[in-house]
């Protein structure tokens, strides 16, 4: 970190081609750089080992390469995971949870990458994903309920004089989902990030005595690595959760 050089300044978000379109910006930035990055890993990630077992000429090739196994392996947790908390009737929901966790997983894992871009630093982006998340188990819910969505509100078994009490809370509650499911990843990927920052800039400045903070450095860089990973985990299964919950109320 350069001398007097803020430990935030790795989240600014600069234009890399100016675009303005009827009077609004819509530059592409690092930002959207680093996304469409992440979206294309992962497309060749899950498809170019299967394209290439497709074509298969001879026995050795009918064994699964590694990529092929870490493939089939991010299928099989997410599979599992929908299995888990939604059951047999989530599978059609499979797409949505995938991609999520993965494009927030890579989103993650690459911003560890010196002189990258984390956009799941962004409450704008994180945001984006969980209002997406809300609306759709929203709308899930009413096509799949009706009217009857709103019993969601109430608790079985409540004692109607608690009804004017709890269900304001209920809803409440509700509409706060894509609030606390945006702020916990943009706060840990935030807070990380910042304290990596912070501690390189003690590495330069002490010289040889900045042997101890380059070791909590190596340190801190393992578990943000395990919580990138923690943090697809929540948003993947809290998603399985939100969908469950619409399509079988209480």
């Amino acid at each position: 970190m350069a001398k007097g050089e803020s430990p935030l300044k790795q989240f600014e978000v600069q234009p890399i081609i100016d675009i303005n379109l009827f009077g609004f910006d819509v530059s592409f930035t690092n930002s959207a750089l680093w996304m469409t990055i992440t979206t294309l890993f992962i497309i060749g990630f899950f498809t170019l080992p299967f394209l290439k077992s497709s074509k298969t000429n001879s026995i050795e090739d009918l064994y699964p390469s590694r990529l092929q196994v870490a493939s089939e392996l991010g299928f099989n947790f997410i599979n599992s995971l929908i299995n888990d908390t939604i059951g047999k009737e989530g599978k059609k929901y499979f797409p949505l949870v995938f991609a999520l966790f993965m494009f927030i997983l890579f989103g993650n894992l690459f911003g560890m990458i010196p002189y990258s871009f984390t956009f799941t630093s962004h409450i704008i982006v994180t945001l984006a994903l969980a209002l997406g998340v809300f609306i759709f188990v929203t709308v899930l819910g009413f096509i799949k309920h009706g009217i009857k969505f709103f019993g969601f509100f109430v608790i079985p078994g409540l004692p109607i004089y608690m009804l004017p009490l709890l269900i304001p809370i209920e809803v409440i509650s509700y509409l706060s989902r894509p609030i606390s499911l945006s702020v916990r990843l943009f706060a840990n990927m935030l807070a990380g990030h910042t304290l990596l920052k912070v501690f390189a800039g003690f590495v330069s400045a002490l010289g040889f005595f900045g042997i101890l903070p380059l070791v909590f450095i190596i340190a801190l860089t393992g578990l943000e690595i395990l919580i990138a990973f923690l943090q697809a985990y929540v948003f993947a299964i809290l998603t399985c959760l939100y969908i469950n919950d619409a399509l079988h109320l209480h």
